[in-house]
């Protein structure tokens, strides 16, 4: 009896997310540059790394919690690490345009990331539409990027997705969601995400009555389900750009992209790059992100390809063994010298 109890009360728990010390160093408008806290002697390698989330995610699924954070096991690795908190835009913001968020304030946090390191350049890491503007980025700005890390990253958006599909039919009305509320609403994009799976939502709960007495692991279920449900709204002028010349038109695979009036051509990387994809991502199709490696001028091109899906794979036990010791590897690879060996070892009770 106590034990289903327990469940009834389940969502009573507030799970802490976000732990791994961070400052902020640079804040403008809505958005913060963050600067997660080096351990005790100082990070090990000389390129920092800057960790761009989506514009309508929390930055803190790359710091989910002690154990399972990517960004605590980065600074343990050695990394100096930085993440950009996009922040929760407001009625003012439904003007933003794409040029403003990909060439300004991204291009001002990559630039206060790379004066801190010797080489002047910034490993880049972006996430699902975050990894779609740093590539953008990394293509005009190609000088600041020491190397670009694409991780579920739509590149190629004419793929076999739904999102794809629903976002090029005729029936919507782009210019009248846009029009009527300004920001386009977090739910109403969280919703579209829950129609790829409709069964998505009672999976998960069969899934937790079957491990409801794992504390560990309720922890991590709710920290997740946390983030899920705290998404942010669109500014509408980047929203009516993004669909209409990136899942419309396919602009940026067909070189007919701009930005700031400049032509943005992926073949102009020429830094390393590594895509990221996976096998059952139902949000960005494995082909529309591993489209990166196709068209990027580098001579030093990657893919990781998991099983898994566009959020599990990343911050579940299963990432933290395979994916994230890769991702510090192909950084520390393309740093130089180490100053000093690190020994990762994660808090709380997760492994790396």
């Amino acid at each position: 009896m106590k034990r289903w109890w327990n469940l009834a009360t389940l969502f009573a728990r507030r799970p802490k997310v976000g732990q791994t010390p961070a400052d902020a160093v640079f804040r403008e408008n809505k958005w913060s540059l963050l600067r997660y806290r080096p351990r005790e002697g100082g990070p090990a390698h000389r390129t920092a790394v800057l960790l761009v989330p989506s514009l309508i995610n929390r930055h803190y699924v790359l710091d989910l919690m002690p154990g399972k954070s990517f960004a605590e096991f980065l600074v343990a690795a050695g990394h100096p690490v930085f993440a950009i908190d996009w922040g929760t835009p407001a009625d003012e913001d439904r003007y933003l345009t794409f040029d403003e968020v990909c060439d300004r304030y991204l291009g001002r946090a990559v630039r206060q990331v790379a004066a801190s390191s010797p080489r002047g350049k910034a490993h880049l890491l972006g996430y699902c539409m975050g990894g779609t503007l740093t590539a953008i980025y990394a293509a005009a700005h190609p000088e600041r990027v020491a190397s670009l890390t694409a991780l579920a990253a739509p590149i190629r958006f004419h793929d076999s997705g739904l999102l794809s599909a629903w976002s090029r039919a005729e029936s919507f009305d782009l210019d009248a969601l846009v029009d009527g509320f300004g920001n386009v609403p977090w739910q109403l994009m969280q919703s579209s995400f829950h129609l790829l799976r409709p069964t998505l939502g009672l999976s998960k709960m069969v899934g937790l009555l079957d491990r409801a007495w794992n504390d560990e692991f309720l922890d991590g279920f709710l920290a997740l389900e946390k983030w899920g449900n705290d998404n942010v709204s669109m500014p509408g002028e980047l929203y009516r750009r993004y669909v209409r010349e990136l899942y419309r038109e396919d602009a940026l695979w067909n070189g007919t992209f701009a930005l700031s009036g400049e032509r943005v051509r992926l073949s102009r990387i020429e830094c390393p790059v590594l895509a990221v994809t996976f096998e059952h991502d139902s949000i960005v199709p494995k082909e529309s992100a591993a489209a990166l490696l196709e068209l990027a001028g580098s001579s030093d091109k990657q893919r990781i390809h998991l099983p898994g899906g566009h959020v599990g794979a990343v911050v579940s036990k299963t990432g933290a063994k395979t994916l994230w010791p890769q991702l510090s590897a192909f950084w520390a690879a393309r740093d130089g010298p180490v100053a000093r060996p690190r020994v990762v070892q994660l808090s709380g009770k997760g492994t790396p």
